[in-house]
């Protein structure tokens, strides 16, 4: 009888439908069983899934129904990243209201996770834009700000006068804002900053605690957090070009070895000293002006053309009072780093040398690398940055960086100037407070009122959330805060006079850094979290498995990490610090490119054909030829994106979670193709085949190992693959899991034909193989394994089942292979019993034929036999 094909479209709704009906992924804090907490980073509501998100989301799935399987309490929920400029700017181009976008896209988003059949706990869905949500992180801000945590102060930032907002760094394009296009301006504005550097040293030492977190992101966070020990000199200014009122210079260097070669000094254009210059050199500040109108992201200033200014003010070198050095005003130095002023040593820093050679400043080597000579050693173009031994250096010649950084340190802090030496020690970061006011709408309200009596003051507890007003306009630039007519304007809660609210919102990423800790009672509103619930004794806190990806591995898991420490300080954490126990960041989704004479197109209008090895492309709509480009990130800009309804619509949600989980290692890109789909979802075709044909015989069949004949081999071999899966999904290496369920379908294909053919088989062994396949693809294809469970006349559901035992005794090899050297060196390999004893091992060696024509008829003078390890013939 001829089997019917699968049919995902029927199949999959379905049972997504039962699993709600049963409730089945909604989590109880009180489940006495082992709690187990999966979290993928959520989703911004953008509009539609990508394909990026599919990869996400399945992989979380597999680990937690998995997990569901071997018996823990599982917690899997999902929210929405939900505030943002996006949704602002859509309700500008639009004229639609941001909560509207934002929940429209909520709703279609949310309907396609649902198709893909996850186990999500939906019961827990928060939204980040929602005052339910918001209202806690308001507190938690008054928390931290009573806690010594938050700070208002002046800050310099980059201000788009157009969109009339403040731009990070990284949104500043060649000197402008990256959607205005307008020139950005550096503004001082008084700033809320959550002071994320009173944890530097603690968030970097901690990093050494977290062990299932990838190294690169570990590494990148340490680099981020930027520790230097290094040494802050005074040098002093040269009084006859010094400003009025100025007598020295403070620089923080990390390489006071290198003092001897010291060219020049470069400060930055809103250093104090650079300020009091200009006021006498109309050019400097022209120059200076010029400046503020740049970006400041380090990416850019790595890349920028070094420019300077010479003041005209000169430095005392430390150790000569008749060597005078020049300051400049230069580009690439930013007051928010060190003092905001440096010493170019043009002989061993790149970014010096090229300013040095602009300039015509000397360049003087100070270091000679390990094997160079001395004799008319020389820099021109390159910079040398290799460890060696110091040369033009007076007194520290000969020496090693240690000992010239500690000989220079030793020195200087015995020349005192006043009441202080010239120099001290000094631990610095790169780490800087974190920024978090933005003058945008679409954001969580800072809850703080500001009174010209009696300053900025709090709102109170009672009347939280500080909710944003939604009859608002985005007809003029700027903040719609700032130009409502009434929502502003409120009473001071400590005096009673006429005050004004803050309109700043907050930066989205604070919306992000504690929805972990949400996620655990998203019912409690009497605090942000409940302790108990949280990280108490029966808390879910830390997160066992987080997964994204890894764009996300610098700020948002540094600001979470700190949000920890900060929830902790302020009582709403008890114990937990560290919020993610093990991370995953899993590569991405990419696709060729494609475009023809009117620009790039989609894998949807295109035709992929092969002639005699060469793969040529075709507009569907008229055969025009099309050009394939390169493999990238599916972006919209490229439009090689492939669109989860198509895929789920075509093949089904398990043929799409079965490809992402099949084609490369998780922390690897996956290049999506059509051949590889259609091959995922023959695979789902060919284990259907194999369950209903083998069904009719095994239905009423329980499961059971084999003890001889032909099925021993199944038996053994299955036990051996689930033992191997489980271990594969408990490591995150789906790929191999995938593997080893094609083995398992190998092995049991010729049983399950010998079935459908009605010859005598061991049905018990069969019935087990297949009751493991099952077991196997269900955290992976979970709506294929509820039907052929069905198809098997098992009872229940197969997302209720617990994850089957392995027997021990077949896991374990009978035989062991031994490698056999002759003199050391390898010539072949023995597989023999792994019972066997010396004796007999050493027969079998001096049996095999390489060993026979080795020896020509001589007996061996020793044979050595490392138990299960190996054998060397001394011939």
């Amino acid at each position: 009888m001829a089997t019917e094909r699968y049919n995902p479209r029927a199949s999959e709704p379905k049972w997504q439908k039962t699993w709600d009906a049963e409730k089945l992924f909604e989590t109880k804090n009180d489940d006495p069983r082992p709690k187990y907490y999966v979290l993928e980073m959520f989703p911004y509501p953008s509009g539609r899934i990508h394909m990026g998100h599919v990869r996400n989301y399945t992989m979380g799935d597999v680990v937690a129904r998995w997990r569901r399987a071997c018996g823990y309490n599982v917690l899997h929920p999902m929210g929405w990243d939900a505030f943002g400029l996006p949704a602002e700017n859509a309700a500008r181009d639009n004229k639609v209201n941001p909560r509207d976008w934002t929940y429209k896209n909520i709703a279609t988003m949310k309907g396609q996770l649902k198709t893909m059949g996850l186990s999500l706990d939906w019961s827990r869905e928060i939204a980040t834009c929602n005052a339910s949500y918001y209202r806690h992180q308001q507190k938690m801000f008054l928390d931290f700000w009573k806690g010594g945590l938050v700070e208002r102060r002046a800050a310099k930032v980059n201000w788009d006068p157009v969109d009339m907002t403040v731009l990070a760094n990284e949104q500043v394009i060649d000197g402008k804002g990256w959607r205005s296009g307008a020139p950005v301006e550096q503004r001082d504005l008084t700033q809320w900053f959550f002071k994320i550097t009173s944890a530097s040293q603690d968030l970097l030492d901690s990093l050494d605690t977290l062990e299932r977190w990838p190294d690169k992101v570990k590494l990148m966070q340490a680099n981020w957090i930027g520790r230097s020990e290094g040494l802050l000199i005074r040098w002093k200014l040269d009084a006859a070009t010094a400003p009025a009122g100025e007598s020295e210079l403070e620089v923080y260097t990390t390489r006071p070895d290198t003092i001897f070669g010291a060219s020049f000094m470069a400060i930055a254009a809103d250093h104090p000293l650079a300020k009091k210059a200009a006021e006498s050199k109309p050019e400097l500040a022209a120059f200076i002006e010029d400046i503020r109108h740049r970006g400041t992201s380090a990416a850019e200033l790595e890349t920028a053309e070094k420019r300077g200014f010479d003041t005209g003010i000169r430095v005392v070198h430390p150790f000569d009072p008749d060597w005078t050095l020049p300051v400049y005003v230069a580009n690439f130095v930013l007051m928010d780093y060190g003092t905001g002023a440096i010493f170019g040593c043009p002989g061993h820093d790149q970014r010096d040398l090229d300013f040095a050679n602009k300039y015509g400043l000397p360049v003087i080597p100070v270091v000679l690398p390990d094997g160079a000579a001395a004799d008319g050693f020389q820099i021109t173009e390159e910079a040398v940055v290799d460890e060696g031994a110091m040369i033009n250096s007076r007194f520290l010649d000969g020496m090693r960086f240690r000992e010239a950084f500690d000989q220079v340190a030793d020195r200087l802090e015995a020349i005192t100037a006043g009441n202080r030496p010239q120099a001290e020690r000094k631990v610095q970061f790169r780490l800087r407070d974190w920024l978090i006011s933005r003058q945008r709408y679409w954001g969580c309200p800072i809850p703080v009122i500001h009174c010209e009596a009696c300053g900025a003051v709090p709102v109170p507890d009672s009347a939280l959330p500080v909710e944003l007003p939604t009859d608002v306009s985005f007809e003029k630039p700027g903040n719609p805060l700032d130009h409502h007519p009434t929502w502003k304007h409120v009473a001071c809660p400590q005096c009673g006079k006429q005050a004004t609210r803050d309109t700043d919102t907050m930066d989205t990423f604070v919306d992000s850094s504690w929805y972990f800790a949400r996620f655990t009672d998203p019912w409690n509103e009497k605090a942000p979290t409940t302790l108990a619930y949280v990280d108490g004794p029966n808390g879910w806190l830390p997160v066992n498995q987080y997964i994204g990806g890894i764009e996300h591995a610098i700020l948002h898991l540094l600001y979470s990490r700190f949000f920890a420490r900060a929830m902790k300080a302020t009582g709403h954490l008890n114990e937990v610090k560290e919020p993610f126990e093990g991370l995953f960041t899993q590569g991405m989704v990419v696709h060729e490119t494609y475009r023809n004479r009117n620009g790039w197109v989609t894998p949807a209008e295109v035709k992929v054909e092969d002639f005699d090895g060469t793969r040529k492309a075709f507009m569907l709509s008229d055969g025009t030829p099309v050009e394939i480009g390169s493999i990238e990130k599916m972006s919209k800009s490229k439009k090689n994106v492939v669109d989860p309804d198509d895929i789920i619509g075509s093949y089904g949600a398990d043929t799409a979670r079965w490809f992402m989980l099949s084609d490369s290692p998780p922390e690897r890109d996956v290049i999506w193709t059509e051949a590889g789909v259609e091959g995922a979802h023959r695979f789902v075709q060919r284990v259907w085949r194999l369950v209903s044909e083998a069904a009719p015989a095994v239905a009423g069949v329980a499961g059971a190992a084999a003890s001889g004949g032909e099925a021993a081999a199944l038996s053994k071999g299955a036990h051996k693959i689930l033992k191997a899966v489980g271990e594969d999904i408990g490591r995150l290496h789906f790929n191999r899991a995938v593997a080893r369920v094609y083995e398992l379908t190998n092995l049991l294909s010729p049983q399950v034909a010998e079935v459908a053919a009605g010859k005598a088989v061991d049905l018990p062994a069969v019935r087990q193989g297949l009751d493991f396949l099952v077991a196997m693809i269900a955290p992976m294809m979970p709506h294929l394994a509820e039907e052929c469970w069905a198809a098997l006349g098992g009872e229940g559901l197969v997302a209720e089942r617990p994850w089957p035992a392995f027997d021990p005794v077949l896991v374990v090899d009978n035989d062991v292979t031994y490698p056999v050297q002759i003199n050391g060196k390898k010539r072949g390999d023995l597989t023999i019993s792994r019972d066997a004893d010396q004796a007999a091992v050493e027969k079998a060696v001096l049996a095999l034929d390489f060993m026979i024509k080795a020896l020509d008829g001589k007996p061996p003078r020793k044979v050595i036999v490392v138990p299960q390890r190996i054998v060397n013939v001394v011939a």
